[in-house]
């Protein structure tokens, strides 16, 4: 990961709205890299990584980590919750509220605690058995 040398307050300063922006790119490059071997022709890896990426599985991702997460993420995980104003119209709100809130933790801890990052990586249930 790279050091961004943000102090603690100008983490806070940033908008849950724009952890969820970075915290969505660091979740595809995490199932991107988890899918990447062994290799296989792009359209399956497309799809691998499509099937994970999408709103449902990561509401799903939510619900499995929120037992191994500390006081201060699951106040991330509200505010990131609360910047999700509109959905697209195939989701329910609450789908689409749970997946914004899991990239705003994400895109949080990415700023402020990598290796919680990864470590929450760790817990993450994917289907390895197509790779």
């Amino acid at each position: 990961m790279l050091d961004q040398s943000l102090s603690p307050e100008q983490v806070q300063r940033i908008s849950p709205a724009s952890w969820a922006y970075l915290g969505d790119a660091v979740y595809e490059l995490y199932i991107r890299s988890f899918y990447l071997m062994p290799p296989k022709r792009s359209h399956l890896y497309h799809q691998l990584v499509v099937s994970q990426v999408r709103a449902e599985s990561q509401a799903r991702h939510l619900r499995s980590l929120e037992p191994h997460l500390t006081e201060t993420e699951l106040e991330v995980l509200k505010r990131g919750r609360n910047a999700a104003f509109s959905y697209p119209k195939r989701l329910d709100p609450q789908t689409y509220q749970q997946a914004t809130s899991l990239e705003a933790l994400f895109g949080y801890l990415y700023l402020t605690n990598p290796q919680r990052l990864e470590e929450l990586f760790n817990y993450l249930e994917l289907d390895s058995k197509d790779c």
